[in-house]
């Protein structure tokens, strides 16, 4: 399936694999909870695997196997806590168990650098797995599962993304940050916004048209698409400035047309503990 999608355009690459992506994460969410946590954890498992991947091309030796176990422990955890299945004591088995990369660092030899490999460790915790974590914080928001917040979320964030891309592709002049992305461009990102911003206010409208009480008011949803707007941009900025440093064009192959998980799900990355700390808050 893969091999027969690089037969095409990127442009027909991206449309095919974002629709086949969103409908089977789509029905997941909506189905219930537990298809909406096997399919995050899928992702999860996928992006922090893919981080350590990237680090290990720079010349690091981030734990990789110890690093995405502590990553998927810490979402598998806040999802049962979140759920109510388990104590939010819980939480505390994940700070000794991370600690364990000080110890097993010991017993491997010949390494230049092993405190920069422990800080890539933790790195590809905190920046992969705590996002994704926190969503099941906003996702468990009422108690309950319920699935609006993640769909809002996701739709904002694609919708910012398509619009950035064909805002960008046929307006984009005047560069966003070309250091690091040369191909980011202030049109592009009016562009994304707006397309956001129409998709944040028109949520509540579409969960009452299919027989939902809205979970959150309209200007929660719109502080939310300004939050994914700038959070996005700045997720794609530091991923872009991760694989620069790297010297690679994508973090991986998985999705056509997208590269890899990574890729498709930065902007999440650092949105997500923004949406998160609002919807707490406020």
């Amino acid at each position: 399936m893969t091999e027969k999608l690089k037969s095409y355009s990127n442009l027909t690459q991206r449309i095919i694999t974002a629709l086949i992506g969103a409908a089977a994460i789509v029905a997941g969410i909506m189905v219930s909870e537990w298809t909406y946590f096997v399919i995050f954890f899928l992702i999860t498992a996928l992006s922090l695997w893919e981080f350590y991947k990237l680090a290990g091309l720079d010349g690091m030796l981030p734990q990789k196997t110890f690093g995405t176990l502590c990553g998927l422990l810490i979402f598998v955890l806040s999802f049962l806590i979140e759920r109510g299945a388990i104590s939010y004591r819980y939480y505390f088995v994940f700070f000794p168990l991370l600690s364990c990369v000080y110890m097993i660092k010991l017993y491997k030899k010949f390494e230049r650098k092993p405190f920069t490999n422990i800080a890539f460790t933790f790195l590809g915790v905190f920046y992969v797995a705590i996002p994704f974590a926190l969503l099941n914080i906003a996702t468990f928001e009422n108690g309950s599962y319920d699935y609006q917040i993640i769909f809002g979320c996701l739709f904002i964030l694609w919708a910012s993304d398509t619009g950035a891309y064909f805002a960008g592709t046929f307006f984009g002049k005047r560069k966003l940050f070309e250091r690091i992305s040369p191909k980011k461009s202030w049109e592009g990102f009016v562009g994304g916004a707006i397309l956001a911003f129409v998709f944040a206010y028109g949520l509540p409208y579409f969960f009452s048209a299919i027989g939902h009480e809205p979970t959150i008011r309209w200007w929660q949803w719109m502080v939310i698409g300004v939050l994914i707007v700038i959070g996005g941009t700045f997720g794609d900025l530091v991923e872009s400035l991760l694989k620069r440093s790297i010297e690679i064009k994508d973090s991986g192959t998985a999705l056509p047309g997208h590269g890899g998980f990574l890729d498709r799900f930065d902007g999440l990355l650092i949105s997500a503990p923004f949406i998160v700390a609002f919807l707490e808050i406020f």
